[in-house]
């Protein structure tokens, strides 16, 4: 006898072909869902997008803390002033980032205001570790709200305590954060991380070695050309500063002359 096949499919084969055809088959579409394997995807493309931002080195030594950025090269009638990698967060606190420049901003923003709203509730400058807690948890709530997407940056934040204790201290999409004493984010960020890790002395922490040893590292992926590094020092006791062409020609040219020798 012929069999008749039935005109409905069977449920399991549409529940399949719907699944295939849904925008929320990939889990990447959407923030607050979890992939089969623990993933969040958005987080970890917003991880993507940091390692496509400059290169940017931090080091902690015994009485400062240098940021060294790579600076990318803009439009000759572009003003370089208005693009700025390393900034200051307060007296004492400086932050330099690599990633989405307009998500920065907002960040950066966001750090400001929490440090005068600090000095103005408790009459004290905020701690390093505070500052760093509250920007990885501004990070981190917009892991977990639907309609918003993570910032896409991940962020180096340095500076002093009240007793002139030196601190770095390392922010990233997921929310977290964690302090090193020598730290690197943006592209090559393997190579130059290797690198530290092989040459970082923990004896070694003078500000001529911890000056030395970032732009050591930045060099290890930059060009030697002063034009393409930024260099920040955080001092106790002294305002943020850029360090100028002159003095990072001086210590290029020494740091060449021992790589020579």
């Amino acid at each position: 006898h012929r069999v008749e096949r039935s005109a409905n499919p069977p449920v399991e084969l549409l529940l399949a072909q719907a699944t295939e055809d849904s925008p929320m088959s990939r889990y990447d579409r959407a923030l607050t869902i979890f992939s089969p394997d623990g993933h969040l995807w958005q987080v970890e493309y917003a991880l993507e997008a940091v390692k496509k931002g400059s290169t940017t080195v931090g080091v902690c030594g015994k009485d400062i803390v240098v940021l060294a950025i790579e600076k990318k090269s803009a439009s000759a009638l572009q003003n370089p002033r208005t693009v700025r990698k390393i900034v200051q967060l307060d007296d004492h606190i400086s932050l330099a980032f690599a990633g989405l420049t307009a998500d920065a901003r907002v960040l950066i923003n966001k750090a400001r205001i929490e440090c005068q709203s600090y000095r103005l509730t408790f009459e004290d400058p905020c701690t390093v570790s505070y500052l760093a807690r509250h920007v990885a948890g501004v990070q981190q709530k917009y892991t977990q709200s639907g309609g918003s997407r993570p910032f896409g940056i991940s962020t180096l934040i340095a500076g002093h305590d009240a007793d002139g204790t030196p601190h770095l201290f390392q922010t990233d999409p997921s929310g977290m954060h964690s302090a090193w004493q020598a730290a690197v984010i943006g592209h090559s960020h393997v190579t130059v991380r290797e690198f530290l890790e092989k040459n970082f002395d923990s004896e070694a922490r003078e500000n001529e070695d911890v000056i030395r040893l970032a732009i050591r590292a930045l060099l290890e992926v930059v060009d030697s050309a002063t034009k393409n590094i930024e260099v920040a020092i955080v001092e106790r006791g002294r305002p943020f500063r850029l360090m100028t062409e002159a003095e990072l020609r001086e210590h290029i040219d020494a740091i060449e002359e021992a790589e020579d020798i």
